[in-house]
């Protein structure tokens, strides 16, 4: 088994790829080390991977057709992992053109390399996002996901619809996975739970939206690789009860399913961050403000699919998660163990 990861110097890529090194699977990692956070950081986690003798780096970027076959070219990959994108909902008012390269071009050079080499399952990530503007909870994978609040979120639903076409058309299996607010030790430094650790540190202000009234489904890393380790042995077998005049969401006639993956108890804001105050031993100064555009008010996952397929749901408290990326946070940064 010869598995390509995409997005490899990523929070999650690096995590995953650092999971299936120690299980001894042979891994291509790409990374186009991009720019949007602190480039420091993505250099960081990939040195985590390098002395493993089964993992190989290329420097690459999706949207370069040229790269991409290069790619494809020196390697047969048996399985491909994407979690390579361009992250962040706000960031998507400001640069949307970012998000059509990466998410739209990139994934579909993705796809024909995957045509192409006839590859045993494609496991891609979507995003919570993609359930936008509805608002029956929690969220299920069998709801229709029509009504986007976000260009990044229209990105993600663009990539479940692009893995379809694929699966139908040449068989390739896909599975889409449906992340719900991940954090955790080399977490991304644009998400909230890291801007809101920095901030409550240095005694600035924190931006707080919606007053504090969002409900998020924050699920640990650990919880997200494991959940993605268990599905890569289990392709999608096309569902031979799929019912065209009612048709599910989640599944098809072709070998293609969506999960969602989530902690699969929401968190209010406010309770979020008083657990950060408990764990770092200051209180935060708020600034509570409006929702931004784009933002959706609560996520919330039903995970009892996944939970089917791999009897596996997260199990990682808030209380457990924030507490360890407390303390990475306190080594990375070099603060004093009490703050």
């Amino acid at each position: 088994m010869k598995i390509l990861v995409t997005g490899v110097a990523g929070f999650i890529g690096m995590h995953l790829t650092k999971r299936l090194l120690l299980n001894g699977y042979q891994v291509v990692g790409i990374d186009n080390l991009n720019d949007y956070y602190d480039p420091l950081l993505k250099e960081k986690r990939l040195n985590q991977l390098l002395d493993y003798a089964n993992f190989t780096f290329m420097k690459a970027d999706l949207a370069d057709d040229a790269r991409m076959n290069m790619l494809f070219d020196a390697h047969s990959f048996t399985h491909v992992i994407n979690l390579a994108a361009q992250a962040g909902v706000r960031y998507s008012l400001k640069n949307p053109k970012a998000y059509i390269d990466a998410n739209l071009v990139g994934f579909s050079n993705l796809l024909e390399g995957c045509r192409q080499q006839n590859v045993e399952h494609l496991i891609y990530a979507s995003s919570s996002s993609v359930y936008g503007a509805n608002t029956k909870m929690p969220f299920s994978v069998q709801d229709p996901v029509n009504h986007p609040v976000s260009l990044y979120a229209a990105t993600k639903k663009s990539n479940e619809l692009l893995a379809h076409s694929y699966s139908h058309l040449y068989q390739i299996p896909t599975t889409g996975l449906r992340f719900f607010t991940v954090y955790g030790p080399w977490g991304r430094p644009d998400m909230a739970y890291y801007l809101f650790t920095k901030s409550i540190v240095s005694g600035d202000p924190i931006k707080v939206f919606n007053h504090g009234k969002m409900r998020r489904d924050f699920t640990y890393i650990d919880d997200i690789v494991e959940g993605i380790v268990r599905l890569i042995g289990k392709p999608p077998q096309a569902n031979k009860e799929w019912d065209r005049e009612h048709p599910d969401p989640s599944s098809s006639y072709a070998p293609y399913k969506l999960y969602n993956i989530g902690n699969n108890q929401p968190v209010e804001l406010l309770s979020f961050i008083q657990t950060l105050e408990e764990l770092i031993g200051k209180k935060a100064n708020m600034e509570l403000l409006p929702i931004q555009p784009g933002d959706v008010e609560a996520t919330y996952a039903d995970i009892s699919e996944l939970e089917e397929a791999v009897e596996f749901r997260p199990s990682t408290s808030i209380a457990q998660g924030l507490a360890t990326f407390v303390e990475w946070f306190k080594e990375y940064h070099h603060q004093p163990t009490r703050i």
